[in-house]
């Protein structure tokens, strides 16, 4: 499951002499308990290489950091941006092609040269089992329950609620904010810190994804976390990588970009990173994730369409959150 970590370490494996790929990824991907170190361990066998992780943030503070050093980045390889972003990373014309062909297990049709998908989920509110669990946005809104949510301008989570909460209410999503704004409690950077709060006790549920409560049940043997099911349907994340057009690795660059979509790179993410997997591994999912909720419908803006709506609706939350 994703967790904390400190943003901003540098976490390496030792292979003396050996080729470095560089790789940006979001704080939870990069520890033991994420999925960066066994994905290393697989793919360093197969190139000879050394793989280093800098934890640099969440998906949107990744691209900022990329934008801010330029051509002049270290990095070879940016993992852990999302199709919410992927118009504005676009823009940047600092991403190469990846050159990977493959086809991918997702509820909407991806095809893109530049940015690769690795994971994807729905996003949704997770709380305890016990808690009267509200069956739409608006039941939320209406409730008393205390929710922590991320920040959508440091934070993919963040970004995909507010988008979430304009495609299902358009031009009522500043009212649908304005009930909501109550039962703000907190507003984190992140989703490693509102997902603590809520471990904590702090809130009685978090943004988080139908995924979650999987963690928990596999890993914990916890069956008491639960992903609230809305009428609205649920958004979607899609998460990618891409490799940096200044790389000084590119073709390791690429043979990564492959690997993501092998069996050693998927196979590992559905109980490392708690989502579904782009192409579904040889040996299927775990057990425990067919009991996973399953939203009625996917709710997902393309990637232009998100980037096109995305000021207005994160002002319409700020805006909302202000008052």
């Amino acid at each position: 499951m994703r967790a904390t970590t400190i943003a901003g370490l540098t976490f390496a494996a030792t292979t003396a002499g050996a080729e470095t790929l560089t790789i940006y990824a979001y704080d939870s991907f990069v520890p033991d308990y994420g999925p960066g170190p066994a994905v290393a361990e697989v793919f360093e066998e197969q190139c000879g290489c050394e793989v280093e992780y800098v934890a640099a943030g969440d998906g949107a503070a990744l691209l900022s950091r990329v934008r801010l050093e330029g051509a002049r980045s270290g990095a070879d390889i940016v993992l852990g941006l999302d199709s919410n972003l992927v118009a504005q990373a676009r823009e940047t014309g600092l991403f190469a092609p990846h050159g990977v062909d493959a086809e991918f297990d997702l509820p909407v049709t991806w095809d893109d040269d530049t940015f690769l998908p690795f994971d994807w989920g729905y996003f949704a509110f997770v709380g305890n089992e016990g808690t009267e669990a509200p069956s739409s946005l608006q039941e939320l809104a209406d409730s008393d329950l205390q929710i922590a949510i991320q920040d959508p301008r440091s934070s993919t989570p963040g970004l995909g609620l507010v988008l979430w909460v304009e495609q299902a209410y358009g031009e009522e999503a500043g009212a649908l904010w304005s009930d909501l704004a109550d039962n703000v409690l907190t507003v984190t950077p992140g989703w490693s810190e509102a997902y603590g709060l809520f471990l904590d006790g702090e809130v009685d549920a978090v943004l988080s994804y139908t995924t979650s409560p999987a963690y928990h049940s596999i890993a914990e043997e916890d069956d008491s976390k639960v992903a609230w099911a809305f009428d609205e349907g649920h958004y979607v994340q899609i998460e990618v990588a891409a490799v940096l057009e200044s790389s000084d690795q590119p073709e390791l660059a690429r043979e990564f970009m492959a690997f993501i979509a092998s069996d050693g790179f998927q196979s590992v993410i559905p109980t490392t990173n708690w989502m579904y997997p782009v192409i579904e591994p040889e040996g299927g999912l775990p057990d425990g994730f067919e009991a996973l909720a399953q939203p009625e419908s996917a709710l997902l803006y393309p990637p232009e369409e998100a980037q096109a709506v995305r000021e207005a609706a994160i002002d319409t939350w700020r805006g909302a959150l202000a008052q």
